[in-house]
């Protein structure tokens, strides 16, 4: 409890510094960020999991963007996948990685939704045969 209350008692100064590497590892501060900001208990200890998340030691900062990229735009996140294509550029992606790393996220949300809905249809067609 020491270490929050003393976070949170330079919960001005954190947020500067998140604002700022926001900044140099995105290109941008996001709107939730900023938004984020106005609950500094919350802010702070988000932003410090994503930062974690998205620099993980185990990968490179393009291949962790490259990654954010595919889940921004499976998930259907519009504002979230520009954040992560510009950040991908600025870690060193290529465009084509970007695209191809979009392709990617669309075969896999493409097979979603035929697994989903082709299961259904099957169950539907069965329902038929029954009457």
């Amino acid at each position: 409890m020491e270490l929050i209350r003393a976070l949170l008692e330079n919960r001005d100064s954190i947020q500067e510094d998140i604002f700022e590497d926001s900044e140099e590892m995105l290109g941008t501060v996001p709107f939730i960020l900023r938004v984020m900001a106005r609950r500094p208990e919350f802010m702070i200890f988000s932003c410090l999991k994503d930062f974690y998340v998205l620099r993980p030691n185990s990968l490179e900062p393009k291949t962790a963007e490259l990654l954010a990229v595919a889940a921004a735009a499976a998930s259907g996140a519009d504002k979230c996948l520009k954040v992560h294509m510009n950040a991908a550029l600025r870690a060193g992606a290529s465009l084509d990685e970007i695209l191809d790393t979009l392709f990617i996220a669309a075969l896999i949300g493409q097979t979603k939704v035929l697994a989903s809905s082709l299961r259904t249809f099957q169950e539907f067609e069965g329902s038929l045969d029954e009457k």
